[in-house]
């Protein structure tokens, strides 16, 4: 990184973009009835509101991440914000389906830049030590609360004033970004940048393109449709001669030795499982307020509140138990209670209250999942030189999506085989409810499993490693 860059500047800027890419993720999901009600759209063509943004981001995310690396950081971060920017006020001023939907995917590319960026740009202003684990923590902090008050604007704005403004609040966010961004980012690198693998970036991107396509369509297809079973080979496929391709060129998009540090790969396989469980839960409990506790969109949208709230809690507890228990097992013991929130969400029923159903698992389940995505962060950075900074933020940030849009539409389609044809509230009410215990099965899985893989003593760059990286 340019010494121009300022620290301040930086985090100020990872700190605004990744709470926007997480916000944008969520934010239009209570806003779908008006979105429908104004297009006259078809349930498929709703759900494309949604699956423009997730498929596409999903599927350029390590290509993204690597771009950083190679054209330069302050010029990607720049290029994805205007890109981001104007894709939200168009979509929000569209007055056409296919235009909105079109806003959405290239909302999605300006993410699949932006998001990576945001965590590289961290491990390379900030050394090793408290302030790195203080930056990270802010990158959890936007990306929990992001998620969070996504749900909560979108109930606010809808209700109190247009669906339009779900697209149009990212344009100041945008702006203030860019502001902090051009003060902040530095402009030059030291030492030669790598050269971008172009055969790479297109198998790996066709391949993340159709595994994610695949899965969100099982609602419209079902997953034994020659379709759905069709889209996931041939993504499967792709994804082998990635695989394939990155062992034999000189400089990779994905170098597959970054998953030989146990750091690495433990933290990938926690982030896959935590996103499926957590956008699980953020998805049904807006409709388990809606359709069974019978809550207004704005009143369901402020009751994710107490989750944000929790989650800064567990942010904040996260350094504390990390200088007396170590990054593995804050880790594991953040997962395990976020695993416990989120199955308790499956204990409510028909006639249940605020308090037991909503308010008492979102404590738990966030506190637990602000602990984790903290020491998540920090852990998948491990051993990584700055030069793969951007690739190995990449690679997280593909296992989070991949796991988001897998798990969802798997406890997706778990719900509404439980629930079957009755769509009585008590029904409704029983898919939820198994569609949440999953979810939390899902987390405890994938916590058990990193602590299985991280090593008690965290992985550093070798000394040479960082000098070449560093030129």
């Amino acid at each position: 990184m340019s010494q121009s860059s300022k620290p301040a500047a930086v985090l100020a800027t990872v700190v605004i973009v990744q709470f926007m890419v997480s916000l944008d993720l969520s934010v239009v999901n209570v806003a779908l009835p008006a979105i429908q009600s104004e297009f006259d759209l078809s349930a498929t063509a709703l759900q494309w509101v949604v699956n423009a943004y997730t498929v596409v981001f999903g599927g350029f995310l390590l290509l993204g991440g690597r771009l950083g690396d190679v054209i330069g950081r302050r010029r990607t971060m720049i290029g994805g914000l205007v890109l981001f920017g104007a894709a939200s006020l168009i979509g929000g001023l569209a007055t056409h389906e296919s235009v909105l939907i079109g806003a959405r995917a290239v909302q999605g590319l300006g993410a699949a830049a932006l998001s990576p960026l945001s965590l590289a740009l961290i491990t390379v202003t900030f050394e090793e030590g408290p302030a790195r684990t203080k930056a990270v923590g802010l990158w959890a902090a936007a990306t929990m609360l992001g998620g969070a008050l996504g749900v909560v604007a979108s109930g606010l704005l809808t209700d109190f004033a247009d669906w339009r403004w779900v697209l149009l609040i990212n344009v100041p966010i945008v702006i203030a970004a860019l502001a902090t961004a051009v003060r902040g980012i530095g402009g030059a690198v030291d030492g030669a940048r790598p050269t971008l693998d172009l055969v790479g970036a297109l198998l790996v991107t066709a391949a993340m393109l159709l595994l994610i396509l695949g899965v969100v369509r099982t609602d419209e297809y079902g997953w034994a449709s020659a379709t759905t079973i069709g889209t996931l080979v041939l993504g499967a496929a792709l994804l082998a001669a990635f695989v394939v391709v990155q062992t034999r060129v000189r400089e990779p998009l994905m170098r597959l030795g970054l998953l030989a540090h146990g750091s690495v790969a433990g933290a990938n396989v926690f982030g896959f499982m935590i996103t499926a469980g957590q956008l699980t839960a953020f998805y049904f409990v807006s409709l388990h307020m809606q359709s069974v506790l019978q809550y207004s969109p704005a009143f369901a949208g402020i009751c994710f509140v107490p989750f944000a709230l929790g989650a800064v809690v567990g942010m904040r507890l996260a350094t504390l138990l990390v200088a007396r228990i170590g990054h593995r097992n804050t880790l594991v013991v953040g997962g395990l209670l976020g695993a416990a929130g989120i199955g308790w969400f499956g204990a409510g029923g028909p006639g249940g209250n605020f308090l037991t159903d909503i308010l008492g698992p979102s404590i738990v389940g966030s506190i637990g999942i602000g602990v984790s995505f903290v020491v998540m962060g920090t852990i998948a950075m491990q051993g990584v030189v700055s030069e793969e900074a951007g690739m190995a933020s990449g690679l997280l940030n593909s296992s989070r999506q991949l796991g988001g849009a897998l798990g969802l539409a798997v406890l997706t389609t778990v719900a509404a085989t439980v629930t079957g044809d009755d769509r009585s509230t008590a029904a409704l009410s029983d898919g939820y409810s198994t569609a949440f215990l999953l979810g939390g099965v899902l987390i405890a899985v994938g916590t058990v499993i990193a602590g299985l893989l991280i090593p008690a003593k965290l992985e550093r760059p070798e000394p040479a490693a960082v000098a070449a990286a560093e030129g």
